[in-house]
């Protein structure tokens, strides 16, 4: 396995690259982003893929689920992240609604996610009875990633966010809907919240990418959410989060130094003000002089 090192020039990533780091075992990356900044900071760091995902609905608006956010502020979002991403592959998370109605218009929206937003590839949950929609996205030559599992956009059909495929008909029905994506010719399948032992028969089984999040190691790669390695969520971790970092801390940290010196009157200091030019600060000092005289 090569990796390439962080800050040493890298090729772009493709659909076609993620088959072939299947084909010689080398885990993929992916990591969220919802933002210009963000992206940048995640593509810089070598990550295969950046995914901008309907989570962005709690995480960046503020939403309960992921029902709410609408395929506009996706398209928002996904420009941003367009803007910073210059190697990782970008896929788009076509949001609840988008696709659900009639395939012409998930085609057309697919579409606009292409056009308006410079997504490489959108990312539709659901296994079997997806197929044949994806199969008219990909027509309209537009990559989509698959997603089985626990799909969040499914919570009130499920009852909320629970394991998925921990029964002999439920581990079928994803060995089902895994091969079905497989055939209508999907980039990649996230695996989302189902046994370890589940998703590596699923990978074994196809020649597809499987990446997971929540569905242990034998993946070919692996997704996190951005924030919530770095502990920027307002809530406890699911289980198979590994923070990375704590920049919450950090940020109240510089927050709270920052009220502070400015209470203080510590911030700004001179080192850190404009000045005028001498000649100009000179002149000015002799009007002042004149009015305090004339006051006198």
């Amino acid at each position: 396995m090569s990796l390439t090192p962080i800050g040493q020039p890298r090729q772009k990533i493709t659909v076609a690259s993620l088959r072939e780091k299947k084909l010689r075992h080398e885990p993929i990356t992916c990591l969220t982003a919802y933002d210009y900044s963000t992206a940048r900071l995640v593509d810089e760091a070598a990550i295969d893929i950046v995914l901008v995902g309907d989570s962005l609905a709690q995480i960046m608006l503020g939403y309960e689920n992921t029902l709410s956010v609408t395929i506009d502020e996706m398209l928002h979002h996904s420009k941003a992240v367009r803007r910073g991403v210059k190697h990782a592959l970008l896929i788009a998370d076509m949001p609840y609604g988008s696709y659900h109605a009639t395939s012409d218009e998930a085609v057309r929206n697919a579409a606009r996610f292409v056009k308006e937003a410079g997504a490489e590839a959108v990312k539709i949950e659901g296994g079997e009875k997806r197929a044949d929609l994806i199969h008219r996205i990909i027509d309209a030559e537009i990559p989509v990633a698959g997603h089985i599992g626990l799909t969040p956009q499914s919570v009130n059909v499920m009852g909320g966010f629970k394991v998925q495929g921990k029964t002999l008909n439920a581990i079928e029905q994803l060995m089902r809907d895994a091969v079905a994506l497989a055939h209508a010719g999907v980039a990649c399948i996230y695996l989302e919240g189902i046994p370890r032992e589940v998703a590596a028969m699923i990978t074994a089984e196809i020649e597809t990418p499987t990446i997971g999040i929540g569905a242990g190691p034998d993946c070919d790669g692996q997704v996190l959410v951005f924030h919530d390695i770095l502990n920027l969520t307002f809530g406890p971790p699911a289980k198979f989060v590994r923070r990375y970092g704590d920049a919450a801390a950090e940020v109240t940290n510089a927050v709270q130094s920052f009220r502070a010196d400015v209470l203080s009157r510590q911030y700004p200091a001179d080192s850190e003000s404009y000045h005028l030019p001498k000649e100009t600060k000179a002149a000015l000092d002799t009007v002042l002089e004149r009015k305090r005289g004339m006051r006198r």
